[in-house]
């Protein structure tokens, strides 16, 4: 069905920065540019050894807003027990974005930044996929918005679409530039995955757990992160527990208790069904054994809240505990969970005393394979589609090379309605100087500095901004309120809504 193309090496530079240019990230091109021809494209019969290696992540961008609150002071302005948002939910910050950004400019900036930072020629994109649920246009992709960046290029072969369930959608984009990749349909190019999302709440207990921002991911072969072929556990089924009915508003409706236990559902049923295919694999190669949690030395998750996610490590303890024949529980991670040998995973989702058993039992797994990725998230709260991927930023960007080489990072994705898969990305074994996993963990060295360097405001000001945007959000012939000069160099924004909807875009200078 397909053949490669011959690699052609050459230097790609991934320099990632707010204001500066930081050292040059190379990492191997697919093709050269001149090889996008159908005249070179042969489609002998497909065997497994002609899939593309190492599908996978090649290079990451993250864009987060240039302005957030800070929860300590949001629980005093709201009026709320001290900690109910810090220790409650384990947030420290959230990220906002005025009237003037809205989901084609966050989704721009990430885009652009991406394709320039790596040097990357615009023609050498083959496919682009979007995911986010953060809908301004009934009809209109976000995607064919992003081509307005290809129109010098010339590069209108561009596949893929925007791909919407809640917080899955970047997932799924992940997961079919990845089947694109392995098909007859590639031509050799990259593809580009992008997720977006302002996750906005009405006044209220949900106003905290908000946040915005957008992930753009590099996908090609031989890459550093690549996808394990096989391994995907997924559970889909229909339930009200978060959704967008009213299209004039920006705000969910969310049963929250239930959203909860249909995350840890989601949750067990996908750790279930990648345990047993993994397991098939190990059997399939002589290798008899039960897949745990110390088969991945690092397990991220989407993130909502931080706290979610503890317990959620906690979770997945608990399905090991249950499955396992004959647990330790004199001594050991087990040790003390007698009393729970018997329980049932669909009667814990609201015991409290499960709960706090098994969360006290996994701290120090925690500690070491989750608490790193949470970086971004308790300072900038929750991205909705980019959050797993916020995590994933996260974690690479406070380990060296050497420390994630031949790892397996575990990935939950869940999207409300609902949506959810696990599967898991093999770092690459090779961690030396000037190695593409190198360039990529360099590359995301200055994500402390970047958010250290946004600007803090008030509760009063983040509240009349939110405000404003409610009011305004919808409005036509209209030019949105906010300052360019709030926003990060580079950054594209809202600038104009003309009287029939149609929005135009500008980019401040970088």
């Amino acid at each position: 069905m397909f053949r490669l193309f011959a690699h052609t090496r050459c230097c790609l530079q991934v320099k990632w920065a707010l204001q500066r240019p930081l050292r040059p990230v190379p990492f191997p091109a697919v093709v050269q540019q001149s090889s996008f021809s159908t005249d070179s494209v042969h489609h002998p019969t497909q065997t497994v050894s002609s899939w593309p290696k190492d599908v996978g992540i090649l290079a990451l961008e993250v864009y987060f807003p240039s302005q957030y609150v800070d929860q300590v002071e949001l629980e005093k302005y709201d009026g709320v027990d001290a900690g109910k948002y810090t220790v409650g939910l384990g947030q420290k910050q959230m990220g906002f974005c005025a009237a003037h950004e809205d989901i084609n400019s966050l989704c721009l900036t990430v885009v652009q930044r991406l394709v320039e930072r790596s040097h990357l020629s615009w023609d050498s994109i083959g496919r682009l996929e979007v995911g986010t649920e953060t809908i301004i246009d009934k009809s209109k992709a976000v995607k064919t918005v992003l081509m307005q960046l290809f129109e010098d290029s010339g590069n209108t072969d561009i596949e893929g679409i925007d791909t919407t369930n809640a917080c899955y959608g970047g997932t799924a984009s992940l997961f079919n530039s990845a089947d694109w990749m392995e098909s007859s349909s590639w031509d050799g190019r990259y593809a580009l995955v992008v997720c977006g999302d302002i996750a906005v709440y009405a006044t209220g207990n949900a106003r905290p757990t908000g946040g915005a921002g957008a992930v753009a991911m590099l996908v090609g072969p031989d890459a550093p992160l690549a996808l394990e072929r096989g391994l995907r556990g997924t559970h889909m089924e229909h339930v009200y527990d978060f959704y967008k009915p009213d299209l004039a508003s920006e705000y969910p409706m969310v049963d929250g208790q239930l959203s909860i236990q249909c995350y840890f559902r989601a949750l067990d049923r996908c750790y279930a069904t990648y345990r047993k295919k993994i397991e098939n694999q190990w059997q399939k190669a002589g290798i008899n054994k039960q897949c745990t949690l110390e088969d991945f030395q690092f397990m991220i998750f989407h993130t909502p809240f931080c706290k979610l996610v503890q317990k959620s490590l906690a979770r997945v303890l608990l399905n090991d505990f249950l499955s396992s024949s004959k647990p330790d529980t004199e001594s050991g991670i087990y040790k003390g969970l007698q009393d729970f040998s018997n329980v049932k995973l669909e009667d814990t989702y609201s015991s409290k005393e499960v709960d706090k058993a098994f969360q006290k039992a996994s701290m120090e797994l925690f500690s070491q394979k989750t608490q790193p990725s949470l970086f971004l998230s308790a300072r900038n709260g929750n991205m909705y589609t980019p959050s797993v991927y916020g995590c994933l930023a996260s974690l690479l960007a406070q380990y060296s090379a050497q420390q994630l080489a031949g790892s397996r990072i575990g990935v939950f994705s869940y999207g409300s309605g609902l949506a959810a898969s696990m599967f898991s990305l093999k770092v690459s074994q090779n961690s030396a100087p000037g190695s593409p996993l190198e360039k990529l963990v360099s590359s995301l060295s200055d994500l402390q500095a970047r958010l250290d360097s946004r600007q803090c405001v008030s509760p009063e000001k983040f509240a009349d901004i939110m405000k404003l945007r409610e009011d305004t959000h919808h409005l036509v012939d209209h030019t949105p309120h906010g300052s360019k000069e709030d926003l990060f160099p580079g950054t594209w924004y809202l600038e104009r809504v003309d009287d029939k909807n149609r929005r135009k875009y500008a980019r401040k200078p970088v």
